[in-house]
This record gives C-alpha cells, structure tokens and sequence, in this order.
C-alpha cells in the first residue's frame, strides 16, 4: 500500500520535487486543501499563484484552477508519486473513464531534482506558466528531460 503520509525517517538523502497540481471541481477548496497538506507534511519551499485555465481534452467541464509548487523530500521518486496519488485520494479524487474529465485535484511531478521529467511542461501553459514562476522565485532551473 503506497504511504499516505511522509515521514523524515525514510531516507537521509533530499529530493527537490516541482508538482504541477490543478482542480475543477470547487477547485479554491481543493487547491488550498491540497496546498495546505503538502506543506504540512513536506518541506515547502515555493508556490505559485494559482492561474484559472480552460479545460484540455475533454471540453464539456468548468475551467481549472493551476498552480506549482516545489518541495523537497526524503522519499524516492515513485515512492513520492504513491504519495501524491494517497493525497489526491484524501481529497476525493475519482478516477473516471474520461482521463481528462473533472477532478477535485491533479497532482504530477513534473521535475525531479531539477531535471524535467514530465512532457507537459513543454506542452501545457497551465503547467508551464506556474512552474516558470516557481523557477523564477526560488532562483532555480530545469535541465531538459534526458533521452532513455
């Protein structure tokens, strides 16, 4: 069963980990929810300010509302992604048949350790406007996604 919540004994090494994280469904709600457990269970080092953005993919849906943060953590990569899938469940997440339908919150790293590993960035200004602005806030950057 993948960890519901963090905890700073599990590994002596820190991982700085940039989540995109958007909602739709009473997205102030859950947008500050969401914000409010990652901060209080993971080492928050910057957010974004939320952006409202139209729906991609599927269009018969409200707008969403986006933003970044960036964290560090003592837990691995996937271990971390088990995480924000346990955080996501908290808030009420249903996983539906349309994958880009409404959801009461979306949480992806998008980079790990400073090296992007996730396309959307590229892709999505909801995901790369937010992001963009951590970077900029907190004095980092991103290595592009290296080639497997």
């Amino acid at each position: 069963m993948p960890p519901t919540t963090l905890s700073t004994k599990q590994s002596e090494a820190l991982h700085e980990c940039l989540i995109s994280l958007g909602s739709n469904i009473d997205p102030d709600h859950y947008v500050a929810q969401a914000v409010d457990i990652i901060s209080r269970e993971c080492n928050l080092l910057a957010r974004s300010k939320t952006i409202r953005t139209r729906p991609v993919g599927y269009q018969q849906q409200p707008d969403f509302l986006n933003a970044a943060l960036l964290v560090c953590t003592p837990l691995e990569r996937e271990a971390f992604r088990a995480y924000l899938k346990g955080v996501e469940d908290r808030l009420g997440r249903v996983r539906g048949a349309i994958k880009s339908g409404p959801r009461t919150m979306d949480l992806d790293i998008v980079a790990w350790d400073g090296e992007v590993v996730d396309d959307g960035y590229y892709l999505h200004d909801y995901v790369k406007k937010p992001v963009d602005e951590v970077l900029a806030s907190s004095g980092r950057s991103l290595e592009p996604q290296k080639c497997s």
